[in-house]
């Protein structure tokens, strides 16, 4: 009898503490994005420059290299394409959702609180142009690693994605604190 007693007076504790504690906290959408264009302006820049090189082959080597000029302008653009409508990235306040896909979409949702850091980076071409690869690492199994390319806007996006991160973790810490 004693122990119900006990039992019954540590759950009486746990209801009075958690009656303040509102469970459901609305999710807001944070930020969406992809793939910037302007990630690849190094890439276009490297295309032209071999379409140059191959306009001199052509003339003293073979006309036939001017065949590789629209072979590589057209593996470019597929390249950008896949990029830029393949993947989409949406930030709320408590998740980060990950899509990838063009015909076929795989959608991942990542727990904010489950992300252990956070990092970008950028190459000079990249730092000119203000977008970078930023780097999610975390416990989630099926993305433990997150590299998300060609983000534009790169060191205020990876800040928000850190300070979600950093919030949601005081906050659920405070209601599991309050037990």
């Amino acid at each position: 009898m004693g122990n119900s007693t006990a039992a019954q007076k540590f759950r009486d504790g746990i209801e009075s503490k958690q009656s303040g504690i509102d469970d459901y906290d609305p999710e807001e959408e944070l930020w969406t994005g992809g793939y910037s264009g302007k990630a690849m302006v190094g890439t276009w820049i490297l295309i032209g420059m071999a379409s140059i090189g191959l306009v001199a082959v052509s003339f003293l080597v073979s006309p036939l290299a001017l065949i590789g000029i629209p072979v590589i302008w057209v593996i470019g653009g597929l390249v950008y394409a896949w990029r830029r409508m393949g993947v989409h990235y949406q930030l709320t306040s408590q998740r980060f959702i990950h899509q990838v896909g063009i015909l076929t979409r795989k959608t991942d949702r990542i727990e904010v609180i489950d992300l252990d850091d956070v990092s970008f980076t950028q190459g000079p071409v990249q730092r000119i142009f203000g977008v970078g690869k930023i780097v999610l690492t975390g416990s989630d199994r099926t993305h433990p690693t997150l590299a998300m390319i060609g983000i534009a806007d790169v060191k205020e996006v990876a800040g928000l994605i850190d300070d979600v991160r950093r919030q949601e973790r005081r906050r659920r810490s405070l209601h599991i604190e309050s037990i």
